[in-house]
């Protein structure tokens, strides 16, 4: 059901690169990362939210540190991720720790739930 409201949903938003790590091995590999990632992520309007914070999580389980990256667009934070300059340093990520990074689209300004509401009612 949500898949099919996010079909419909406007694309106006911000894109956010939203990434989990956990089992992190701090070395010279993953320190590299770390620079060359923020290199990489200015060319698209790439912007630090979250980097490397420890969730104070209030429901569910409890691991990693999570880091979100805003983009002006969905357009261009997929530009980012498929660009040669990161995805020749993935590998410093994934080599170094368990991890997933996920794109998404935020909602544009002035949203209300109640549009994602009148959406799920027309699909039921």
């Amino acid at each position: 059901m949500a898949d099919s409201a996010n079909q419909h949903a406007p694309a106006t938003g911000h894109g956010y690169a939203i990434g989990h790590l956990t089992d992190v091995n701090v070395n010279d590999d993953l320190l590299n990362y770390i620079t060359q990632v923020e290199l990489t992520m200015v060319r698209f309007g790439g912007r630090w939210l979250v980097h490397g914070a420890t969730p104070e999580v209030r429901e569910g389980p409890n691991s990693g540190d999570i880091v979100i990256i805003q983009f002006p667009d969905m357009s261009l934070a997929r530009a980012w991720y498929e660009s040669a300059e990161y995805q020749e340093i993935i590998r410093l990520r994934t080599e170094n720790s368990t991890s997933w990074i996920a794109l998404l689209e935020g909602v544009p300004p002035g949203y209300s739930a109640h549009t994602t509401i009148e959406m799920l009612r027309s699909s039921v």
